[in-house]
């Protein structure tokens, strides 16, 4: 355990430039919320507590105005700066060193009981206000920009951006996956 909140404050000191120190980082309540998903919310719902852990999740959501779904699964040393605003669905996964900034969007396009929200390789960036619909999945390495809305798949390394995203980076002439 207190690996894992070392390595989140490293990380927070790493990718922000705006923290300063241990402490200032300590404040962010991006950290605040994966903590309460990784330590409380996610193993409660995981050993059958689901009311229990969706209460906790929501009082978190009022504290921080982080919404992580306590079904979520979140990798190590994710990172969500500035947080207000953000959503991620119950069937979400979300890999190792993930960084999510304000207003990210991890939703659902299914009211069925099946696997309905995104899927983040490890080292992806989720800019400001994007919004990711769906059973998709955003590779490795991947940036989505800010404010795009992604509803197909994108390539791993990939850079997406608008609405709706098309690839912006040095291969744009690959494709997204069609829905």
């Amino acid at each position: 355990m207190l690996d894992r909140l070392r390595d989140d404050v490293r990380t927070a000191l790493e990718t922000d430039p705006a923290a300063t120190s241990r402490v200032e980082a300590l404040l962010y309540p991006g950290l605040h919320a994966v903590w309460a998903h990784v330590f409380l919310c996610h193993p409660l719902w995981n050993h059958g507590f689901q009311l229990t852990a969706r209460f906790l999740s929501q009082w978190v959501r009022w504290l921080t105005g982080v919404e992580i779904h306590p079904g979520a699964a979140l990798g190590e040393r994710v990172f969500i700066d500035h947080g207000m605003g953000v959503v991620v669905g119950e069937t979400a996964e979300i890999g190792d060193d993930v960084n999510m900034y304000h207003g990210v969007t991890l939703g659902g396009k299914s009211s069925e009981r099946v696997k309905r929200h995104p899927t983040v390789e490890s080292g992806a960036t989720l800019g400001a206000n994007a919004t990711l619909i769906g059973d998709i999945l955003v590779g490795a390495d991947a940036t989505v920009r800010a404010g795009a809305v992604v509803t197909d798949d994108v390539p791993a390394g990939a850079t997406v951006a608008g609405n709706p995203a098309r690839r912006v980076d040095e291969d744009a002439d690959v494709e997204l996956a069609p829905s």
